[in-house]
This record gives structure tokens, C-alpha cells and sequence, in this order.
């Protein structure tokens, strides 16, 4: 069990080497682990999002942060 989910996101996003991977083990561990999907339960109610689309919320946030940061760089090197 995870003490934080968000840990628990980016683990299985970094261990899966893709978003969709990520995407549909996600989706099979929440189908197989009551106490994990309870904590996405309570973290997508405290965040705003749906349970339906907390994860992908998650992944699309990130993503956008890292394009953020090559943007970054890309404008320091102009």
C-alpha cells in the first residue's frame, strides 16, 4: 500500500516507460487492489477530478510540466 498516491502515479508511469502502459496497468491494479483504489477514490474527491478521469488528468499535468521545462530551456538557449 502507498502512503502517497501521487508517489504511487509517478512510480507506475516511470516503471512503465509509457503513458499508455502506464494507462492500462492502472486501470488493472485499481480492478485488483480495493485498499489502492480507495486512496485514488479519496485523492481524485480532494483534487477536483472524476475517478473516471483522475489518472489521465494526472498524466496529461505532467506532461504539460515537462514540455513546460524543455520550453524553458529552448528559450534560454535562443
Amino acid at each position: 500500500m502507498y502512503n502517497d498516491i501521487v508517489r504511487f502515479f509517478t512510480d507506475l508511469i516511470e516503471q512503465s516507460g509509457s503513458y499508455d502502459i502506464a494507462r492500462a496497468e492502472f486501470h488493472r491494479i485499481m480492478a485488483d487492489d480495493d485498499d489502492l483504489h480507495e486512496q485514488y477514490c479519496e485523492w481524485c474527491d480532494e483534487n477536483g477530478y472524476s475517478e473516471r478521469n483522475g489518472f489521465d488528468e494526472f498524466i496529461d499535468q505532467r506532461i504539460d510540466s515537462h514540455d513546460s521545462v524543455w520550453n524553458t530551456l529552448n528559450d534560454y538557449d535562443e
